[in-house]
């Protein structure tokens, strides 16, 4: 019984479901066809817009912009950032927030840094081989699982809102990190791991952006075909029901932020691989980057709605223009503007679908 009710929110690449079409054969409607139902979700108009972007900055600038080097430049700008949204998307879909993640990053940069200082002979790890970069890995992955269980604890437990939680947590991870490390980077991040995550490369493919992918498609495997998926649609959609349906609700949601925190440790061990130090005070904004690169995929703020393709298309329109206006040479204080303006209008829409559909039921 429990499959079913988060079935009703989370197939297919529609917001609506496979539940509402069986809805309208029930009630004598025509049943829509496939391109009805992809022209009707959100995730397909996002993905129009993200291509509307780079075939316009292609022909404004098409000796800069639709280059093999600004592509590979774009993809990996984008991939920390890639990670951090694939987590916030289960976290928005469960209608809840995470502002943590940004300053769980810098705290699991900085657990792997100082790991792998520790471990190295001198205190010097930037000769360090293999076996020091999986300790440092394992310590970046464990320190972002352990802020997302508390974060988990503390709102599926406690009950205390998650905008509380994570927004303390967001100061207690950074203040944290620099307790740690005195306000001051680490920068003896090993060379080996600089040149093959940061800035390897196979097939011209960067091994950046293949995490980034790896990490994209576990997590639109774990969303959309499993019970894990499932579940976090119908919490998302109706807490209440699905405990009464037999959701362990408590548990899942400690699962979901845990996950969360996990993928921001691994991007903190991304970033620390790309920029060689631990940059305090580089990621003030990865939480609402995250947030808005969710919500501007077509990620519900008042959940049970999303995709991880949305997503990842909501992630690469900012970067798209941020990337475009400075090879146009548009002054870049437009971009935070322009994603400010269609990420007001993604969720205008999003209220207007929602107002939609109540009134149709």
């Amino acid at each position: 019984m429990s499959d079913n009710a988060g079935t009703t929110n989370g197939s297919g690449v529609t917001d609506t479901g496979k539940s509402t079409v069986d809805t309208e054969g029930a009630r004598g409607l025509p049943r829509r066809t496939t391109w009805q139902r992809l022209v009707g979700a959100s995730t397909f108009w996002i993905g129009l817009v993200l291509v509307a972007l780079y075939v316009v900055f292609s022909v404004l600038r098409p000796d800069a912009f639709p280059t093999l080097y600004n592509f590979q430049t774009l993809l990996i700008e984008a991939a920390v950032l890639l990670v951090l949204s694939v987590g916030m998307t289960f976290v928005i879909i469960t209608s809840g927030i995470d502002l943590s993640v940004g300053s769980v990053l810098v705290f699991s940069g900085v657990a792997g840094a100082m790991t792998m200082e520790a471990v190295s002979p001198d205190g010097d790890a930037t000769q360090a081989g293999a076996g020091t970069i999986a300790i440092g890995l394992l310590l970046s992955l464990a320190s972002g699982a352990a802020w997302g269980l508390l974060n988990g604890l503390l709102i599926a437990r406690f009950r205390i809102p998650p905008l509380i939680v994570t927004l303390g947590s967001f100061g207690a991870a950074l203040g944290a990190a620099q307790l740690l490390t005195g306000g001051v980077d680490v920068r003896t991040v090993p060379s080996a791991l600089r040149d093959s995550l940061g800035f390897g490369q196979t097939l011209q493919v960067p091994h950046m952006v293949l995490v980034a992918a790896a990490v994209t498609m576990f997590g639109a495997w774990l969303l959309h075909t499993t019970k894990f998926g499932r579940y976090t649609y119908a919490i998302g959609s109706n807490e209440e029901a699905a405990r009464r349906v037999g959701i362990s609700v408590t548990r899942h949601l400690v699962l979901v932020y845990t996950f969360v925190g996990l993928l921001a440790g691994l991007a903190g061990f991304m970033s620390l691989a790309y920029f060689g130090t631990t940059t305090l005070g580089g990621h003030s904004t990865d939480n609402l980057n995250s947030i808005a690169a969710t919500v501007l995929g077509g990620t519900s703020l008042f959940g049970g709605v999303g995709t991880v393709l949305g997503t990842v298309f909501g992630v690469f329109i900012p970067a798209v223009l941020q990337k475009g206006f400075v090879i146009v040479g548009v002054q870049p204080f437009w971009q935070p503007i322009a994603v400010s303006v269609v990420l007001v209008a993604a969720v205008w829409f999003d209220q207007r679908r929602r107002r939609a559909r109540d009134s149709g039921r």
